[in-house]
């Protein structure tokens, strides 16, 4: 036990184990963020597809097990952005004078303002959290059914895409994640151990290319709706006809 505390210690204590932790974090996020993204993109397949998609999740295990993931996952951002604040004072702490010049200017927007773009999406998670799985917004969301019994998910993303100031909102939160994702992919692999040039450059590059195909595969859904390729179960074609 004391030797775990003792380890523990060493890792929350040291910029190297907040790093590696924020780094796992990250990777652990990127994960679910590729997954969720191919699992919104089935609405473009209908009503019955997406549906499906929806009734599949939210049984797992029961129905329980769905909500020990977003827990986890919500429990893992709520780390991340603690993570970045301890990693922060850490660093005022190992610099208590500032620099006379703002030793900034080679670095990118990106990376200034990491935990300003972190907050800012941790913010929109909550609220969608709030919409779409809680129904704070939009109680009626919660009871909407299908023709088979099932929770009309296709429903109520339409018509909560319907709303363009909801629908922009979240294609600039995605803009504001893919922001976030540019910078901190290639600095979740620079914290566990990857420090060679080459592979740091090409690294950049495919942050830059992950961060834009996330943010680009999220905003295809509310563009979808907006533009009327996605329409209204009650506008799709009868299958067979």
């Amino acid at each position: 036990m004391a030797a775990t505390k003792r380890g523990l210690s060493a890792l929350f204590g040291s910029t190297v184990g907040v790093k590696t932790l924020m780094a796992l974090t990250g990777l652990g996020l990127i994960g679910f963020l590729v997954t969720h993204m191919a699992g919104n993109l089935l609405i473009f397949f209908g009503p019955e597809v997406f549906n499906a998609y929806a009734k599949s999740i939210k049984s797992a295990g029961g129905g329980g097990l769905v909500w020990v993931a977003r827990a986890g996952l919500l429990g893992m951002f709520v780390v991340h952005v603690g993570l970045a604040f301890k990693l922060q004072l850490m660093n005022r702490a190992a610099r208590p004078v500032g620099y006379v010049h703002e030793a900034t200017i080679e670095a990118s927007w990106a990376s200034r303002y990491m935990i300003l773009t972190g907050l800012l999406v941790l913010a929109f998670l909550l609220f969608h959290l709030a919409h779409y799985t809680i129904g704070v917004v939009d109680p009626a969301f919660m009871t909407w059914e299908d023709a088979q019994g099932r929770h009309d998910a296709y429903r109520m993303v339409v018509t909560g895409f319907s709303n363009p100031l909801y629908a922009g909102g979240y294609i600039v939160a995605m803009s504001i994640l893919a922001l976030h994702l540019a910078h901190g992919f290639q600095s979740l692999f620079r914290s566990l151990g990857n420090s060679h040039e080459g592979a740091r450059n090409a690294l950049g590059k495919v942050s830059i290319l992950i961060a834009l195909g996330l943010a680009a595969g999220f905003s295809l859904a509310p563009i979808g709706v907006l533009a009327k390729v996605v329409k209204p179960a009650a506008e799709q074609p009868v299958l067979g006809n």
